[in-house]
């Protein structure tokens, strides 16, 4: 394969919707969570990696937080690992100051 090169085109977000880390719109929560020690949320808004290293670098400032990751879904509802004892009050904020929606935990 000496010349050849194997790419995957990936989809771009659309100027109309954007992705979160990239547009003004707001975000909102659709649902209430309480506290968390290693925790799974779903969230929504995430369209490429600049928006994971967003939100991951946003929960992963938290106290308690020991490490954070996200499997982003483009378009779809991403799921984020929070490890380390961290209160899911301070998860959400941290996700809707970044720019994005929880959904869940």
């Amino acid at each position: 394969m000496c010349g050849t090169e194997n790419r995957t085109e990936l989809p771009l977000a659309s100027a109309a919707g954007g992705c979160s880390c990239c547009s003004t719109e707001a975000s909102s929560v659709s649902s209430k969570t309480t506290g968390v020690s290693a925790g799974e949320f779903a969230v929504e808004g995430l369209t490429c990696g600049h928006c994971v290293q967003t939100v991951e670098k946003a929960v992963s400032a938290l106290e308690g937080v020991e490490f954070a990751s996200v499997d982003l879904v483009p378009g779809g509802r991403s799921r984020l690992i929070v490890g380390g004892a961290a209160d899911s009050s301070a998860v959400r904020e941290a996700v809707i100051s970044a720019g994005y929606t929880l959904i869940s935990n």
